[in-house]
């Protein structure tokens, strides 16, 4: 779940499901269904969506939304983020946290030294990592978000600590001249 300032994007309107109206929503809460949880939802542009009725088909929620009658109308939601207030989310388990609630923590090394802010929390499916911008620099590196390598999370003071993996804030180089003859043969 990504943040929009005091907001939780919690899905993401899809293309139109038949010609009634229904809409396919990608969900972005742990159990898909939930999304028609939360009540009225907000678009990035502040329209209200409610959603009267939800079913699964394979890994998208299909719903009917207040008002939204007929195939042009879901087309005018298309790839509108949906939204829900913080406030409304439930409290986080013991060691789990909301990927809002990352976004923007200081970096903090082993030996207590600001390395960075947490950017984005990324998944591409190998399980979540921790974009950080370094300080000082516009470079980013992604970190694996595992207690081995983030030991301390502490939302409420402001930071995390990281025991990167070796060669993690490294600069990054340029190929070698070896790997260029290479390509350009």
């Amino acid at each position: 779940m990504a943040a929009d300032g005091k907001r939780v994007c919690v899905g993401v309107v899809g293309a139109p499901h038949g010609v009634r109206g229904e809409v396919r929503i990608k969900s972005y809460t742990a159990e898909p269904l939930d999304i028609a949880a939360y009540g009225p939802l907000t678009t990035e542009n502040g329209r209200t969506v409610e959603i009267l009725g939800a079913r699964l088909a394979k890994t998208m929620v299909i719903a009917a939304l207040k008002g939204v009658n007929d195939r042009s109308a879901v087309e005018a939601l298309k790839n509108q983020r949906l939204y829900v207030d913080r406030d409304r989310m439930p409290a986080p388990e013991e060691d789990e946290w909301y990927h809002t609630d990352l976004i923007g923590l200081e970096v903090r090394d082993l030996g207590g030294e600001t390395v960075g802010t947490v950017t984005t929390v990324q998944d591409f499916g190998g399980g979540d990592l921790l974009e950080i911008r370094l300080k000082g620099t516009p470079r980013t590196v992604f970190a694996p978000f595992t207690r081995a390598v983030v030991p301390t999370v502490d939302v409420a003071a402001g930071f995390l600590t990281i025991d990167p993996p070796e060669g993690l804030f490294d600069q990054e180089t340029g190929p070698s001249d070896e790997d260029e003859d290479r390509n350009a043969q």
